[in-house]
């Protein structure tokens, strides 16, 4: 029974205020007329539309998205190269890209030093004898000289020299020359510069000095244009020889 009570009275309430905020309006709309209503006759100006004010909006404070550079062929290669590190060696990311850093560096520095060592090469024109020990470019264009002018060389004092100063390869060589000039001497070959070896044997016509010759062919082709080294018991016996078939040339 309260509960009911209780409902009405709120329902009254309510109904009441109803009825006063409905009072309140018709109160105030009663305040204002036509009167109040007040006409702007100003005149207006119209805007003018700029078709092309995108190009005020261009700057990089106006824009709001970053957009990724585009790959190069060099960054597609070290990502390239960054996929194989992982694969062949089990890298991650990290590890794998400065791997591939230092793998570039190293063969820059090795192009840098190759070309460095060209330059020095061609300037001193000693095929980098300062590096790598065996210079023969220089030698086979001084001793070409020598080959043109066989006839006029004194190879005895020549060979002298050039064992004083320790050059037995060069000593070989100067024997063979001898060796040549003796059988042109003799009319036993047709001495030529631009003949081989071949050509020369071909003209020997005892079998004897063509073995010879044939051997001291081989033993000079393996020492000078192989460049090997040879002991100081086997020079002494490459010498005896080629004195030996020297003397021997009648």
């Amino acid at each position: 029974m309260n509960k009911l009570l209780l409902i009405i009275y709120f329902f009254i309430c309510a109904i009441a205020s109803a009825q006063v905020t409905i009072d309140s309006l018709k109160t105030n709309t009663s305040l204002y007329s036509e009167k109040d209503i007040k006409i702007d006759n100003s005149a207006i100006t119209p805007l003018q539309f700029n078709p092309q004010f995108k190009e005020n909006y261009k700057e990089s404070a106006f824009q709001y998205e970053i957009k990724a550079a585009d790959k190069g062929a060099w960054d597609r290669f070290k990502e390239w190269l960054s996929y194989w590190f992982k694969k062949l060696f089990g890298l991650s990311d990290g590890v794998s890209n400065n791997a591939v850093d230092v793998t570039i560096k190293i063969i820059a520095a090795l192009v840098v030093l190759y070309v460095i060592y060209l330059i020095v090469k061609v300037i001193l024109n000693k095929e980098g004898q300062w590096i790598f020990g065996k210079s023969t470019t220089k030698k086979i264009i001084h001793h070409d000289d020598i080959e043109r002018n066989l006839q006029h060389v004194d190879f005895e004092k020549l060979i002298a020299s050039t064992l004083k100063s320790g050059n037995q390869r060069l000593a070989i060589r100067y024997y063979y020359l001898w060796l040549l000039k003796k059988m042109s001497e003799k009319h036993i070959i047709d001495w030529n510069p631009e003949k081989t070896n071949s050509d020369y044997l071909y003209e020997i016509k005892n079998e004897s000095l063509k073995n010879d010759f044939s051997y001291v062919s081989y033993l000079y082709n393996y020492i000078w244009y192989g460049e090997f080294e040879i002991t100081q018991t086997r020079f002494e016996s490459i010498k005896k020889t080629f004195e030996t078939i020297i003397q021997s040339v009648k």
